[in-house]
């Protein structure tokens, strides 16, 4: 019998569940909103264990959640995610409510780990062991690999939360984030888009202020990114990120802000090619769920 893997992305607003081997064979996805840790995972288990009897038992599971959470297996809060602002979420042992139920390995990370992981197996970082995932969308994370190693240390990158330049001048909104105001995410996460303007981000033509005002922010980040990680590639998904003009006027703010000082092809004529978005699209958290699950029983034999 083929091994087959359960994948659990959880996101701030909602959850994608799916099990199957990879981007060719999907064979059941289920999506729904984010509710408490009772009620979701309930509603995650249920689908698991439902299309483990319809397709045959799971050989490993992985989430991907939103955090920070505690990826450390020796940690007496492993599998926890942590210090969140979705508050009912504080502390919620997610790798605990899934091991209640199966007695398979299961592979924990950020979210966006994960969906940087699937990108490397599937995606836009093929053949690459140094890059970076950010998504851009209710928060801003950004995670990946370093010299072929997925980025952890004292728990794991939380991109979002880097300090960028706030031009008071041109833009005096104060930032959403309710830890730190206006770091990265604060500026520029859809929710921040929001406030600043008094309207979706969706609904802003391509030529809107707005845009110009979000590269401005992004490509700060990214350089911070650039000059610290030297990432061979950038893959940029999320919400905010699915309008796509963004991708020129983030190219040209890059080009601006570094002002010439990385002389590589990579960071002028190449740059398309180098900031991207994910070849996996919106499938990329769950899929990059299901590499975690691979990674896991692969790591347990």
């Amino acid at each position: 019998m083929s091994q087959l893997f359960g994948a659990i992305e959880a996101g701030g607003t909602k959850f994608v569940c799916a099990v199957g081997t990879g981007p060719g064979d999907i064979r059941a996805e289920s999506r729904f909103p984010t509710t408490t840790p009772a009620e979701t995972m309930a509603q995650a288990v249920a689908f698991l264990q439902a299309q483990a009897q319809i397709h045959g038992p799971l050989s490993a599971i992985g989430i991907s959640t939103f955090g920070p959470i505690d990826p450390h297996p020796h940690s007496a809060t492993y599998g926890h995610i942590t210090t969140t602002p979705k508050l009912s979420w504080q502390h919620a042992p997610v790798v605990a409510m899934v091991q209640e139920h199966f007695h398979v390995p299961v592979g924990f990370d950020t979210d966006v780990n994960g969906a940087a992981l699937g990108e490397q197996r599937w995606g836009a970082a093929q053949g690459l062991d140094t890059f970076v995932y950010l998504t851009v969308g209710t928060g801003i994370g950004g995670g990946g690999m370093a010299n072929g190693k997925m980025m952890h240390g004292l728990m794991h990158p939380e991109m979002g939360h880097m300090y960028v330049p706030h031009d008071w001048e041109r833009d005096p909104f104060p930032g959403v984030c309710p830890f730190h105001g206006d770091c990265l995410e604060g500026l520029a996460n859809g929710p921040a888009l929001e406030a600043r303007w008094q309207q979706p981000g969706e609904t802003f033509p391509p030529e809107h202020e707005a845009w110009l005002l979000e590269a401005h922010y992004l490509a700060a980040g990214l350089v911070n990114i650039i000059t610290v990680v030297s990432p061979q590639r950038i893959i940029l998904g999320g919400g905010v990120m699915e309008s796509r003009h963004l991708f020129p006027l983030i190219h040209r703010e890059i080009r601006h802000q570094l002002k010439g000082y990385i002389q590589m092809p990579e960071m002028d004529a190449g740059i398309a090619e180098y900031i991207v978005p994910p070849t996996l699209g919106n499938q990329a958290g769950v899929l990059g769920s299901i590499a975690l699950a691979q990674n896991a029983l692969a790591q347990s034999s």
